[in-house]
């Protein structure tokens, strides 16, 4: 399997791609940055800076939804190289020191995002799943996480996915998932990833209806079928992939983000924080814009 490094970002926590089909472009947010990248197939990459931490991201009508810090915002790009930020919703943390993590919108186009205490050594059971919906109203649907991690919704949006990349917890959930209430039930195991390589980061359904998460810690992006069987894994040159999506023009092409973590030796992964793409010999899905 061929991977290709398109950009050498060195970002200190690379997530959240989305690739952008009107633009043919792909773009990602560096969290501890608090910067949104773009990266188009002409090689041209440009950066936007923020105010706050930028955790996830989707298509909507004007501009980028986000989850940052403090809330949801909506976010235009400016041409001086930094963010129009408008709040949406504001959270009401937990406690000090959160931020929203993974997140993305559901068939119908609503924003789901995680949030999670950032200090993850205490392993605190604070993190809680959020639902922002189109008259900018906040749900919680699920509390007592660490870290939500790896949201994604299969083909015909039925079944949810969510995991918690914890050490502590490392388990992938599946959900029935009502698509005219927006509501997740039903919840049971899918995958226990303690079994194998690496920590379940953010994922990415298929057209298949096949889940693919990236195994943090391992170097790899494991394929699992509907039923929670490994299907397949690819590696990439550094060990801490951090999530994929499916981009190109005939979404065939995986794109993973990477992490570059502070204070280590590198020599063995000097690539580290930089964006990769594969060719999985299978095609992704169109994520769906927000409808707010």
């Amino acid at each position: 399997m061929n991977c290709e490094l398109i950009v050498d970002a060195r970002n200190g926590t690379g997530e959240s791609p989305v690739w952008h089909p009107l633009e043919q472009a792909l773009y990602w947010v560096d969290i501890p940055a608090r910067q949104l990248h773009r990266w188009q197939g002409d090689g041209s990459h440009d950066v936007w800076q923020g105010e706050e931490m930028l955790a996830c991201i989707a298509r909507g009508e004007q501009g980028w939804i986000a989850g940052m810090q403090t809330g949801i915002f909506q976010l235009r790009s400016r041409s001086d190289g930094t963010l129009d930020s408008r709040l949406l919703s504001a959270v009401e943390h937990a406690q000090a020191g959160m931020r929203f993590n993974d997140g993305r919108c559901d068939r119908q186009g609503r924003f789901w995002a995680g949030t999670m205490l950032m200090d993850m050594q205490q392993g605190a059971h604070v993190g809680a799943l959020y639902r922002h919906d189109g008259e900018g109203q906040m749900h919680v649907h699920l509390k007592d996480m660490i870290v939500p991690n790896g949201l994604a919704f299969s083909p015909d949006g039925t079944r949810m996915y969510l995991s918690d990349s914890h050490p502590n917890v490392q388990k992938i959930w599946a959900f029935d998932y009502d698509i005219d209430s927006g509501t997740p039930h039903n919840q049971r195991l899918f995958v226990d990833m303690r079994a194998y390589p690496g920590r379940p980061d953010g994922a990415a359904v298929d057209a298949d209806g096949c889940y693919w998460i990236c195994g943090n810690d391992a170097g790899q992006i494991h394929r699992f079928s509907p039923d929670g069987r490994l299907d397949r894994s690819l590696s990439v040159p550094v060990k801490k992939p951090a999530m994929c999506a499916f981009g190109g023009a005939h979404l065939d092409t995986l794109f993973v983000t990477s992490i570059r973590p502070p204070g280590i030796d590198l020599s063995d992964q000097p690539l580290a924080g930089g964006v990769f793409a594969l060719n999985p010999g299978v095609q992704g899905l169109e994520e769906p814009a927000y409808r707010g």
